[in-house]
């Protein structure tokens, strides 16, 4: 997700945490990298770390709950061992990064926001799938395409600016199968979905699914005695 100061500071902050603790963060599509334009990333890094702090965790079967236990005790484990790598990167826990005591003895993380992040270190390129947002300030809009392109991964990106003519040159250029202006992830399904580089390749969604859940067959019969060019006669 990427955010310049001209946007809709608090619309894109919403989506930000929509995007990375809905369920759970685990989804394939949550926006786990925020880049943020240097001179907005304190305010901006601070309303979202404000928003985290406020969402509550617990039973997934409670209405007032917004995430609830990781999938495994294994995946647990894997999330929470990125709270170390980033203290050992100079990262600094803005929310979060910790185990939360939940019903049942379940695998709560709280929703963590790591800021101060360079995108060289492993909380930014590695897969953490959880609620753990990276924060990554940019200084202008080349730079901001260079580490949004900078991953080995291109399933989604999210771009938010009031500024039509660099959102287009933006998109253009972002290397993701999947990209929302100014929106969080609202897919209508007949659409293609899928992405580019580590993230896949082929599409599916609507029509597309056709293509990449069968194979085609190219089958001709002549209908009568054409011509058969001769050689060598």
């Amino acid at each position: 997700m990427v955010v310049f100061a001209d946007a809709d500071l608090e619309r894109a902050a919403d989506a930000a945490v929509f995007m990375i603790y809905s369920l759970n963060g685990e989804r394939c599509t949550s926006s786990s990298r925020l880049l943020v334009e240097a001179s907005i990333y304190e305010e901006f890094t601070k309303k979202v770390a404000d928003k985290a702090k406020a969402i509550k965790v617990g039973h997934p079967l409670d209405p007032e709950t917004v995430v609830g236990p990781l999938i495994h005790p294994e995946h647990e484990k894997k999330v929470l061992s990125y709270f170390d790598v980033a203290r050992e990167e100079g990262a600094t826990i803005a929310a979060g990064g910790e185990k939360v005591e939940g019903p049942g003895g379940g695998c709560y993380v709280a929703p963590t926001l790591f800021t101060g992040v360079a995108n060289d270190m492993r909380v930014a390129q590695e897969e953490i799938f959880g609620p753990v947002l990276s924060a990554i300030p940019f200084s202008g809009e080349d730079e901001a395409l260079q580490i949004a392109n900078d991953v080995d991964y291109g399933l989604t990106g999210y771009v938010w600016t009031a500024d039509i003519t660099r959102a287009l040159r933006f998109t253009d250029a972002l290397e993701a199968g999947m990209i929302w202006v100014n929106s969080e992830n609202v897919r209508h399904l007949p659409t293609p979905f899928g992405g580019v580089k580590s993230s896949g390749i082929g599409r599916d969604g609507g029509d597309w699914s056709f293509d990449f859940y069968m194979e085609t067959k190219n089958v001709a019969f002549a209908t009568e005695a054409h011509r058969i060019p001769k050689l060598g006669g």
